[in-house]
Formats: structure tokens, C-alpha cells, sequence
């Protein structure tokens, strides 16, 4: 069994073209249409728009907390990390995880996606 695809909603269209715009072809996806990104190899992921009354993504809140990308090195997350500087998002500081090279990217809701380099024989999630 293999993950697919993940719906996002967003509670601002407009901001979820600028920030998902920015990030997803600098992180390697490729748009299909204007609500549908995927890696080339067989992961999707598909945006709509929020209902007014929905509340955004909260941490610890019930919920997707996060979504992770493998990256091959640390070279990789840190010339992401570079790019999106450069494109004008603000990012966060790479993060050092008991091994692992980690780059969390807020979306404008809160939802954070996450590339990680993770050495051979360690654990992705933990």
C-alpha cells in the first residue's frame, strides 16, 4: 500500500497560488491544473477552496499536522531552502533531527509541509 494524494483545503485562493505557486515547482512537482500538483511518480496532491465557517490548521489540533517529502541529500534540502528564500517566501531554519536535515515551510493557514533528508537506516517519522 502507498500513500497517493492528500486534499488541502485553503482559506485564501489567492495565497495558496502565491505560497503552493512558489514551493511546489521548487520542490520538484509539476502542475496539472490549477488545483492539482504531483511528483511524476505517482503522488498527488489536490487543493479546494475552505468553507468560510472551517477553522484553519491548528498544532496538536485533530487533523493533518504536517506532510513530508523525502529529499535524496542535505545538499538538496538546503538548495530548496536557498530557492525559496530567493522566490521571496519566508522560511524557516533548517532543523538538525537526532540526524535527519529537516525544512518545515508553513502554508498561509498554518499547515506545514515538510523535506527532509533522512540517513540510511533511520526512521522518516519518530
Amino acid at each position: 500500500m502507498q500513500l497517493d494524494h492528500l486534499t488541502i483545503y485553503v482559506s485564501d485562493w489567492a495565497a495558496y497560488e502565491g505560497h503552493y505557486g512558489t514551493l511546489l515547482p521548487l520542490a520538484g512537482f509539476q502542475r496539472i491544473d490549477d488545483k492539482i500538483w504531483t511528483d511524476g511518480a505517482g503522488f498527488f496532491l489536490q487543493f479546494g477552496q475552505a468553507h468560510a465557517e472551517t477553522k484553519p490548521y491548528e498544532r496538536y489540533g485533530a487533523g493533518l499536522n504536517h506532510w513530508g517529502v523525502k529529499m535524496p541529500s542535505v545538499a538538496a534540502v538546503e538548495a530548496l531552502r536557498d530557492a525559496l528564500i530567493g522566490a521571496g517566501l519566508d522560511i524557516q531554519p533548517l532543523q538538525h533531527l537526532g540526524g535527519a536535515t529537516a525544512l518545515f515551510i508553513p502554508d498561509p493557514d498554518g499547515l506545514r509541509a515538510e523535506f527532509t533528508y533522512t540517513p540510511p537506516g533511520m526512521n522518516p517519522v519518530g
